[in-house]
This record gives structure tokens, C-alpha cells and sequence, in this order.
């Protein structure tokens, strides 16, 4: 079964960076796409970012231009770099691979005004 470890958040100022890894066990790593999603207290789940894989990237509008998604196949791991953070970034991060209902635990997120 696959299994999806997020981690890499914390507390961070407003303008701050945080980098997210999420760490894959299983064999789809390789040949499938993946994104990076959060969830605030009350709101639906969204997806921030996605990487194919062939590398090409996806990025929701609200986090274009500060969040960067990237991958590293032999590590199987996925990565999204966080810059100038604001207060609306403030969540619970998953990863996913496409195509599979598999999630992690999440790792918090919160920035600070």
C-alpha cells in the first residue's frame, strides 16, 4: 500500500519561507503526477501546486510566482518551496499522487501577520 509522510511545517512570519516534503513509499511513484494541497479551518481543500511526471508544473493562481513544486524521483519524494508567505497560506498541507485516495497526516502551516 502507498504511503504519503508530509512534514516540514511550523510558525512563520508573514514574507517568511518554508519548504514541504512529503516522502512516498510504494511503486507509482515514478510514473504519476503529484500535487501538493491545504486545507484551512473551515474551507474546502484545495490544491496549490502540481508536478507531473514529466516535470511540468501546475501552480493555483493565489500562490503563483511564490510557491515552487519539484520533485525527486529517486528519493520519491516531492517538494514545495514556500516564499512570501502571507496569512491566507495558513493550513493543513497534503501531498497526493494522482489518480490514488491516498493522504497523509498533513503537516501545519501557519503564518503570522
Amino acid at each position: 500500500q502507498v504511503q504519503l509522510v508530509e512534514s516540514g511545517g511550523g510558525l512563520v512570519q508573514a514574507g517568511g519561507s518554508l519548504t514541504l516534503s512529503c516522502a512516498a513509499s510504494g511503486t507509482a511513484f515514478t510514473v504519476r503526477a503529484m500535487g501538493w494541497y491545504r486545507q484551512a479551518p473551515g474551507k474546502q481543500r484545495e490544491r496549490v501546486a502540481r508536478i507531473a511526471s514529466n516535470y511540468v508544473t501546475n501552480y493555483a493562481d493565489s500562490v503563483k510566482g511564490r510557491f515552487t513544486i519539484s520533485r525527486d524521483n529517486v528519493m520519491k519524494t516531492v517538494y514545495l518551496h514556500m516564499d512570501s508567505l502571507k496569512p491566507e497560506d495558513t493550513g493543513v498541507y497534503y501531498c497526493n499522487l494522482e489518480g490514488l485516495t491516498v493522504w497523509g497526516q498533513g503537516t501545519q502551516v501557519t503564518v503570522s501577520s
